[in-house]
């Protein structure tokens, strides 16, 4: 059976054949290949993890040692009067860094009843103000989330530029096999459901601190 071809038809094809022969070229031809979408910060990676993670509601303290760290947490547990801290012993890196502080003297294995809870991190990523966890931390993804606090600590020589940075930093890092869960987090819970208000807390800590530690 033979193809009926209308005049119309003949047009579409004529056309088709037209824009194989002088094809049209890209609108953005930045985006094809592997740069990067995002041009890197101008300033500092501590100075844009600042700015962004408070636009995000996060709550941020720069230490120049891990002697000023002690102190500035120890001022914050007496302002807020937190009692009940939650902290992994097994974490033994963290309990070590922690060892001048006042958390050795608030410790709680109530997470479900605890005020703030300390963990570490595996990467900050400056441009979006994210805190990234991982199931390969002993502190996990539980003791961020369902403490109604949050405080992290990170060291300066933890900060990435974008989340691409990040995963390829964490592959390198387990040789290829990712954790089998990450978190990105951005400031605190934010929920807008409620009656289209924005709500925080709903999903996960309230607060959100983050002390970053010079490298040594």
């Amino acid at each position: 059976m033979g193809i009926n071809i209308t005049p119309s038809k003949e047009n579409i094809f004529k056309k088709i054949r037209q824009a194989l022969i002088h094809s049209t070229p890209l609108p953005f031809p930045q985006s094809e290949g592997t740069g990067n979408f995002f041009q890197p910060s101008q300033q500092e990676l501590e100075i844009e993890f600042a700015e962004q993670f408070t636009k995000l509601q996060g709550k941020f303290a720069y230490c120049d040692s891990v002697a000023h760290l002690n102190r500035q947490l120890n001022e914050l547990l007496q302002q807020r009067s937190w009692d009940k801290i939650y902290l992994n012993k097994d974490e033994s890196e963290l309990v070590q860094l922690l060892q001048d502080s006042q958390c050795h003297n608030n410790y709680s294995n109530d997470l479900a009843g605890c005020h703030v809870s300390i963990t570490r991190c595996e990467y900050l990523v400056a441009r979006t103000g994210t805190i990234v966890m991982s199931s390969a931390q002993l502190s996990g993804r539980t003791t961020s989330v369902y403490a109604p606090i949050h405080v992290c600590i990170a060291f300066t020589n933890q900060l990435v530029f974008d989340i691409k940075d990040a995963l390829g930093a964490l592959k390198e890092k387990y040789k290829g096999k990712l954790p089998s869960l990450m978190t990105f987090a951005s400031g605190p819970s934010r929920t807008a459901d409620i009656e289209k208000t924005l709500v925080t807390g709903v999903h996960g800590p309230k607060e959100v601190y983050c002390f970053l530690v010079e490298a040594a």
